[in-house]
């Protein structure tokens, strides 16, 4: 599968979804399912093609259920809470993946999905996992020691992730810092937007005016 148009001006693939789906919040697998259909239509089901790419990369990982339901819970600040609804993560992915090739075939009735082989360079996928890692602690503490919506296990996830495919990893991340309101210096910010630039991300994925940046902080 051809990797899509990354410069949608929003976030993509799954990332995006897990942006999308927590406003305003659904309350059902079946109203999920409807947001997942409604991005599967963006710009002329481009989206549809970068979310099944997201999906079928997890999907074909050795990722567990457990870790990609900690990744998505991570994500929509549990708004759309796999746990609560009783969907097992790969259970959940692989229906967004037939939602996204059922739209895709629209316009290719051919289509068959095929996982896509990852073409991050080691030293992008390495910078990455740094971040992770000096993110960790931070995102550990906002995570499992949350008042109302506590999560275990984010940050390994994150890692496994990342070293599956670097690109989906650094998108995860950063959806997770912002679901969770983490705060991060201006230097990670910055950092943030080259990794993006060298990852071929346009700068609206990175930035979407979710983050807490904050002046004073160093990290």
């Amino acid at each position: 599968m051809e990797q899509p148009h990354r410069h949608l001006g929003v976030d993509i693939g799954l990332s995006g979804l897990i942006k999308w789906i927590c406003y305003p919040p659904v309350n059902s697998e079946a109203a999920g399912l409807e947001v997942v259909r409604s991005c599967a239509g963006q710009f002329e089901g481009r989206f549809a093609v970068q979310l099944l790419r997201d999906c079928l990369v997890l999907l074909d990982s050795p990722l567990s259920s457990r870790e990609i339901d900690a990744l998505w819970l991570a994500g929509t600040f549990r708004a759309f809470d796999l746990e609560r609804l009783g969907i097992d993560g790969r259970v959940w992915l692989r229906r967004v993946a037939e939602v996204c090739a059922e739209r895709i075939r629209r316009d290719d009735p051919s289509f068959t999905p095929v996982a896509a082989a990852t073409a991050v360079p080691g030293p992008v996928r390495e910078k990455v996992l740094d971040e992770i890692g000096s993110a960790g602690p931070a995102l550990e503490q906002a995570t499992a020691d949350h008042a109302y919506h506590p999560i275990d296990g984010v940050v390994p996830a994150l890692r496994r992730a990342a070293e599956v495919d670097a690109d989906l990893g650094f998108r995860l991340l950063l959806r997770a810092l912002k679901g969770y309101f983490v705060p991060i210096s201006e230097a990670r910010y910055e950092r943030f937007l080259a990794l993006g630039d060298e990852l071929g991300l346009g700068e609206d994925v990175v930035d979407d005016r979710d983050f807490n940046v904050w002046s004073d902080l160093v990290d």
